[in-house]
């Protein structure tokens, strides 16, 4: 596998941040709710699947870095995560935090490796 040059690779990742982070803005705005941070949640979720796909099947050097880097890497969030499990506690919803955090871990990790061997990784 041929690495791209400097510039091709800087132009993967910016353009599929771009698009990364378009997506990342429509969809947690799309099933954003008071109670708990399910935007946030959802697009984590989505985003380890989609890396999880896209490791298994070992792309181009240049795909990986437009979706793995760019556009995985945009649309989720792990500060958006982190901010909004600490209001969470702060509110005093200790309870919904510590859920949250249950719940991005397993459901983020679970996804990864559902793609990943969706796949064929080993």
């Amino acid at each position: 596998m041929t690495d791209p040059s400097p510039t091709v690779a800087v132009l993967a990742v910016a353009g599929g941040g771009a698009v990364g982070a378009l997506l990342r803005t429509g969809l947690s705005r799309a099933v954003a709710t008071e109670r708990v941070p399910a935007g946030t949640l959802s697009v984590n979720v989505l985003g380890s699947l989609a890396l999880g796909l896209l490791t298994g099947l070992a792309p181009t050097e240049t795909v990986r870095l437009f979706v793995g880097e760019g556009v995985c890497g945009a649309f989720t969030t792990f500060s958006s995560f982190s901010v909004e499990t600490v209001r969470l506690a702060e509110s005093g919803h200790g309870r919904r935090a510590v859920g949250n955090v249950v719940a991005t871990l397993v459901a983020c990790l679970s996804a990864a490796a559902v793609g990943y061997l969706l796949v064929g990784g080993t």
